[in-house]
């Protein structure tokens, strides 16, 4: 049995994992703290049916999702519909004014989408959170992979299952998609962001220039990468992996000193595409997650094909009642948080708590989303010798080039907490592998 095979490298896996310096960082309260992601071996598997309705509805959601980006920092037809309430878009800390009228390259906001998704007990697939803006952890699986190939080979020549390694070609298509002429460079804002490891392995596997911002230079409305030797070479485009804030210090936060002068004015004229594009954050606010099933059926005409998790806004007031009523039986998220921050459940609060938050909810009803505990699956890991099952949420990956490309693989972060639903690394989960079936 390939579990076995698996349970007897799984210590091997995680050595070289080590040696190969895949790490997260976390950087909280002014203090830096790297450390390993903690791999599982036991695989997620996914059959090849139950996947292809998963692909069908996450192209569906990232198409809608792009049409609003569009629509919103353009002609505003949504709100003028009444089917997003102003409100839920100019409060956003999302959305940015310096990004109005500006449309990108062949019209793609979002080009790399990690969309994160859980299965209920009942076998029903929901989506908890989009991210559009700088979404990562394909890196992860890419190399468990591999070095699960190079430990247990045999394992790979028993089961039919889809070839993960292809994420570099979807990313590299998607980048020479939009590219206007020039190299493609993967823009980093240094080894102490929580990401590097994936940005200098992406950069390896897509043939790109891994960048920071000292080492590109606008000059004549064009952007330029300044190589060892001092020569300059034109970019075409920019894989970002830094916050819009940070971009550019004359546009966004003009404290930034990883950011590149200027850049976003090359990107204004069409000179540079950026992946993604500035401005997505609009489209990651969980108060805007509410409507996008909404937005589905508004821009394309179609029936989502995923669900939501139940959710409620207590800015209205018929679900601010609600939420008050069964308040100790649902978790209340900030939407401006992120990583598994600003989560709360309603049943683990105390009394004096309980009273604090309800009047913060009362005062500040556009901070806060509510939702139904979904009871979603557990998946086993191996925990101290022992099987056991634990939470378990999935990133799937969809590119965007001249069509949105769902990779057939994913991230599968584990809860390590036998009694929490919180999976994300920053909160000490752990990671797997997702193995999708191919017959």
């Amino acid at each position: 049995m390939y579990e076995q095979d698996l349970y007897e490298h799984a210590d091997v896996v995680n050595e070289l994992l080590a040696r190969y310096g895949v790490k997260f960082g976390i950087y909280k309260n002014n203090v830096f703290r790297e450390q390993l992601f903690p791999f599982d071996a036991i695989p997620r598997i996914i059959a090849k049916d139950e996947f292809a309705v998963l692909e069908k509805g996450l192209k569906q959601r990232v198409v809608a999702l792009n049409l609003f980006l569009k629509d919103i920092y353009g002609k505003k037809q949504i709100i003028k519909d009444r089917v997003v309430p102003e409100e839920f878009v100019y409060a956003s800390s999302g959305y940015l004014t310096e990004c109005e009228g500006v449309c990108p390259v062949k019209d793609i906001y979002s080009h790399i989408s990690g969309i994160d998704l859980v299965e209920g007990k009942n076998g029903q697939w929901y989506v908890l959170e989009d991210n559009l803006r700088v979404p990562s952890g394909a890196s992860y699986p890419m190399i468990a992979r591999e070095l699960c190939r190079r430990s247990s080979p045999r394992t790979f020549m028993n089961v039919k299952l889809e070839d993960n390694r292809n994420y570099a070609e979807l990313l590299r298509r998607a980048m020479d998609y939009v590219n206007v002429g020039g190299h493609s460079v993967i823009l980093t804002p240094g080894r102490y962001n929580a990401a590097y490891f994936e940005h200098s392995y992406l950069a390896e596997q897509t043939g790109a220039h891994l960048v920071s911002g000292p080492e590109l230079t606008v000059e004549d409305d064009m952007l330029y990468y300044i190589d060892s030797y001092g020569h300059k070479e034109r970019v075409g485009v920019v894989y970002r992996r830094i916050s819009d804030e940070y971009l550019d210090p004359m546009t966004f936060n003009p404290e930034s000193v990883i950011g590149i002068s200027h850049i976003y004015d090359v990107y204004r004229k069409g000179n540079v595409a950026l992946m993604n594009a500035p401005g997505n954050g609009i489209a990651d606010d969980k108060g805007l997650y509410y409507f996008v099933p909404k937005m589905v059926k508004y821009y394309l005409g179609e029936e989502p094909v995923l669900q939501n998790a139940p959710t409620y806004l207590p800015f209205y007031e018929e679900d601010m009642k609600y939420v008050l009523e069964k308040f100790d039986s649902l978790v209340l998220k900030d939407v401006a948080e992120a990583g598994g921050y600003g989560v709360v459940f309603g049943n683990k609060m105390t009394a004096e708590q309980k009273a604090d938050f309800i009047a913060l909810l009362k005062a500040e009803p556009r901070r806060f989303i509510a939702q139904e505990v979904i009871d979603f699956k557990d998946l086993d890991i191996k925990d101290q010798g022992k099987v056991v099952p634990r939470k378990a949420d999935l990133r799937a990956f969809v590119l965007m080039a001249d069509e949105p490309m769902v990779w057939k693989s994913g991230l599968t972060r584990f809860s390590r907490n036998p009694d929490s639903f919180i999976v994300n690394s920053s909160q000490g989960g752990g990671f797997k592998d997702t193995w999708v079936l191919s017959q």
